[in-house]
């Protein structure tokens, strides 16, 4: 037995049994130099993991199995605590006290935050265009600093871009999410939304798309992303689903998600007649959704052995969990 095969009997977790399949040894290493390499913050990635694995079975966890469950990626006990403690004094947790053990859970407003975000990153890759476009515009000193960089963020984050001063614009989604976001944040007299028109009529915005979204900088990071990812998700696929060891699915996915989150919410998701024709946003999409299939069963058997130590029943996965990436089988 080499040392590698060695090392990976030994850190098998016994709760798993004899008959789990054993941890194979490349995804051992491919894991230990990514998180040596791309070490994640221990607070984003304890909002990846809230928002990818424990929001859709309830969303609360015990502090004693949110540090078991990062064990794995390297995360110690005391960091664990100090991260968990910032989430809280940040407003995306709240505390229960049950004796000395205490439980977490979202917030209202992380609830919030985490169902806008991963809106994004379930749904399906592409979107209809109806040609047309959103613009809002911001009235001349009608906000003062803070709001206009609150407003100015919040709008970069829903795929607007800068193309004039105080001149906003993205090409249309349809439904209520601007006139949401403006009456979230208090300053609705002092913007005005408008239907822009059809794109014909519009023509010098998608003339300039370079100039309002700076997509080379996306572009290289889904390709750095398909080149982290692909080689390790051809191994899983080579081993099959039932062959590979439910820890290093859940840790994989958990990486995959973590990383495709980073570079998705920096991605204005133009429509695809907008992009240029090799655009990597697509492939990131299906080899993300591919994967989340292929290790679904696997990756929640981890998180349910993990979780339920405790003599608890996990449960079990809401609808719309398995409507991520356009269905997922059950």
């Amino acid at each position: 037995m080499s040392q590698e095969e060695s090392v990976s009997q030994i850190e098998r977790p016994a709760r798993f049994g004899a008959s789990a399949p054993a941890p194979d040894p490349a995804v051992a290493r491919w894991i230990r130099g990514t998180l040596a390499r791309v070490p994640p913050r221990a607070p984003s990635l304890i909002v990846t993991v809230w928002g990818d694995a424990l929001a859709p079975h309830g969303g609360s966890i015990w502090l004693r199995d949110l540090i078991d469950l990062l064990g794995p990626f390297g995360v110690s006990e005391r960091l664990t605590r100090t991260s968990v403690f910032r989430l809280t004094r940040d407003g995306w947790l709240r505390r229960e006290s049950h004796g000395r053990q205490s439980r977490y859970r979202l917030t209202m407003e992380g609830e919030r935050r985490f169902a806008a975000a991963y809106r994004k990153i379930y749904a399906a890759s592409t979107r209809d265009w109806n040609a047309r476009w959103e613009l809002l515009l911001v009235r001349a000193n009608g906000l003062g600093a803070p709001m206009r960089h609150a407003l100015r963020d919040e709008l970069h984050w829903a795929g607007f871009a800068l193309y004039a001063p105080g001149a906003y614009a993205r090409p249309a989604r349809g439904g209520d999410e601007l006139a949401s976001l403006v009456e979230r944040l208090g300053v609705t007299q002092a913007v005005t939304i408008v239907d822009g028109g059809e794109a014909s009529s519009l023509a010098p915005l998608a003339a300039r798309i370079g100039d309002g979204w700076d997509l080379s900088a996306v572009e290289r990071d889904y390709r750095r992303f398909l080149a982290r990812f692909g080689g390790v998700i051809d191994r899983f696929r080579m081993r099959g689903a039932d062959a590979s060891d439910p820890e290093q699915c859940f840790v994989v996915r958990t990486l995959l998600i973590h990383a495709y989150r980073r570079v998705l919410l920096r991605d204005p998701q133009l429509p695809g007649s907008l992009l240029p024709l090799d655009w990597p946003g697509a492939a990131a999409h299906a080899l993300t959704r591919d994967f989340y299939q292929l290790t679904l069963r696997r990756a929640e058997s981890h998180l349910a052995q993990t979780l339920a130590l405790r003599g608890e029943r996990w449960p079990t996965a809401d609808d719309a969990f398995y409507a991520r990436f356009g269905g997922l089988d059950r």
